[in-house]
């Protein structure tokens, strides 16, 4: 089978009223590219009809590709999907719900001839309300000073992606924000150029207040992988060291106390603070092996479901 030029990536959930208007101007887009191409809609656990007009399309057009969830997983998991299920030689993911315009992928494209492995949009003027844009601000700013990646605009997800740069790439909970970081930590170039950002006409936002709480947890943990994921030791030891000293400080405080007032003919009494110090130690050389034994678990859960954290139920 001939490999495709492009593979567009599109996770759609509940989204039954802008799945044929975006399949119309995605294919007016690429027709203009003169690119060969593949669609590949990834339905998470959708509730709606959309998985029928997505069947409706795939009868119509051999170049329509779907995978089916047995239940929502998330975007992450759906883009982890697409990435490991798409066969294009380059892979470009946008929403399905129309606030991305298919028209700008020539946008990522002319951009990675510059040398860029990805592409990242940049939503210059975003047609959403301030409850959205002002966590995307704080988030954006968080992502900047935690990667050191200078990406205006992590959210979006119109992306294009070189195939090999998402080649064994794992995506949970919110970390597709973030994929620009984690590509960029194995020495791939990353790009940015602005787009359009259109106003959502059908279905409901999925954006949630509990999105940015859990993003930036997810930001804090790549924060640790991008920067310690190569030696553990160097994030654990600083987190363990501190209650250590702090321990033997007190530790050796205390003992000289109790010493000068043995040999002044004092009564030597046990101290809180000699306690204190025997518990600052053991926290943190406890805190040093709990770290390594959650690492270890971690990678065996993963390694036991083969580094999938979703189930599809079909792909046609």
């Amino acid at each position: 089978m001939k490999i495709p030029e492009l593979s567009i990536v599109l996770p759609i959930y509940n989204e039954e009223e802008n799945i044929l208007p975006l399949y119309g101007k995605l294919k007016k887009a690429l027709a203009r590219l003169k690119k060969s191409h593949e669609i590949l809609f990834v339905d998470d656990g959708s509730t709606d009809k959309g998985l029928e007009r997505l069947r409706e399309l795939k009868r119509r057009d051999r170049t329509v590709r779907i995978i089916v969830f047995r239940k929502n997983f998330g975007q992450s998991a759906a883009m982890s999907a697409g990435f490991s299920q798409a066969r294009g030689k380059i892979i470009i993911v946008m929403d399905a719900d129309l606030q991305n315009d298919p028209d700008d992928i020539s946008r990522l494209l002319n951009k990675m001839k510059e040398g860029y492995e990805v592409v990242s949009g940049w939503r210059h003027s975003r047609n959403d309300p301030a409850s959205k844009r002002l966590p995307s601000r704080i988030s954006n700013w968080l992502h900047r000073r935690l990667t050191g990646l200078d990406i205006h605009d992590s959210g979006c997800s119109l992306k294009a992606y070189n195939r090999e740069s998402v080649k064994g790439l794992e995506l949970y909970g919110e970390m597709h924000r973030y994929i620009p970081a984690l590509i960029a930590a194995k020495g791939f170039r990353i790009g940015e150029v602005q787009v359009q950002h259109h106003e959502r006409t059908h279905g409901k936002s999925k954006y949630g207040g509990g999105r940015l709480l859990r993003g930036f947890l997810d930001l804090l943990f790549i924060h640790f992988m991008t920067k310690y994921s190569s030696r553990p030791l160097h994030f654990f030891g600083y987190l363990g060291i501190i209650p250590i000293l702090l321990g033997l400080l007190l530790g050796v405080y205390k003992t000289i106390d109790q010493l000068m007032l043995f040999l002044s003919g004092g009564d030597v009494v046990a101290s809180p603070l000699l306690l204190l110090s025997v518990f600052l130690i053991l926290m943190g050389v406890l805190l040093i092996i709990f770290g390594f034994l959650a690492e270890l678990l971690i990678r065996m859960h993963y390694q036991s479901t083969e580094g999938k954290n979703y189930s599809i139920r079909e792909i046609l």
